[in-house]
């Protein structure tokens, strides 16, 4: 397949889970990738490296806080040095939080939050739209908590919120020079932002120790088609769609990926 042969693609959050996937899966849909995550994460980004090289695509990978924009800038320039383009960026990079009544969020968590999740997003573009090809593409990832609330995340579900205003914003602005901007909004993704015993213990608070097959049985009750959650590539195969051009007039739209979690009636 070669939907993105011969285009360069951002990528943040690439170390691991759906952001390696999106690296993965634009690779084998050829090409190259600018993997960009925190510096914490740089072992697990060599392996994001690796998977894309693997493909036979290359990988430039770079260290950066999308919360410092000059950092994430210096990033981006090295792409453009290495590439000479950037045609499609993924603002994928994200927090979800500890769970907790919105008068009990704390100041510094619920700065955290939107400082990732929504100015890391708005940075992101920032250091990308200027130096974007014309006809090039962006995909937002907001949640399906960014189109409806859930009790006990008001700082995850205001930054996903605030995405996709930001997408549709851009939507307008960029139109004109012919780049399109979408976002994807997954529900639960069997990544470990979701399999995890904080988030167990939450969907099943009656259980003392509540296992990842509780968990399960909890989330796939939730969902039309019955699994429990989708799969990164799930996430990255709308991604990708959405970046080439089988999705070529397709702008300012909120493809939800989620089982049927929105749609089930309650």
């Amino acid at each position: 397949m070669s939907r993105m042969a011969g285009r360069v693609a951002v990528v943040t959050g690439a170390a691991r889970g759906m952001g390696r996937s999106h690296c993965v899966r634009l690779a084998e849909e050829g090409a190259d990738v600018v993997a960009i995550d925190l510096m914490s994460a740089a072992d697990d980004l060599a392996d994001t490296a690796a998977a894309v090289e693997r493909t036979g695509r290359r990988c430039l990978v770079g260290t950066a806080d999308i919360r410092d924009l000059d950092e994430l800038s210096g990033v981006v320039a090295s792409g453009m040095d290495r590439f000479g383009r950037i045609d499609a960026v993924v603002a994928n990079a994200g927090v979800y939080p500890t769970a907790a009544s919105t008068w009990e969020l704390d100041i510094d968590t619920w700065r955290d939050v939107l400082g990732v999740n929504l100015t890391g997003a708005w940075h992101t573009v920032k250091a990308c739209v200027p130096m974007m090809s014309p006809g090039g593409a962006v995909v937002l990832i907001g949640s399906t908590n960014a189109i409806k609330g859930a009790s006990g995340v008001a700082h995850y579900c205001a930054s996903k919120h605030g995405v996709i205003g930001l997408a549709q914003t851009l939507a307008n602005e960029m139109g004109a020079q012919g780049i399109r901007v979408n976002t994807v909004n997954p529900g639960s993704v069997g990544t470990s932002m979701i399999l995890n015993h904080n988030v167990f213990a939450r969907l099943r608070p009656d259980l003392e120790v509540p296992s990842a097959e509780d968990a399960a049985q909890a989330l796939a009750s939730r969902n039309l088609l019955g699994v429990p959650w989708v799969e990164p590539e799930d996430v990255s195969n709308a991604v990708v769609f959405l970046l080439s051009d089988d999705a070529r007039y397709i702008t300012g739209t909120n493809v939800v990926v989620d089982a049927g979690l929105l749609a089930k009636a309650s």
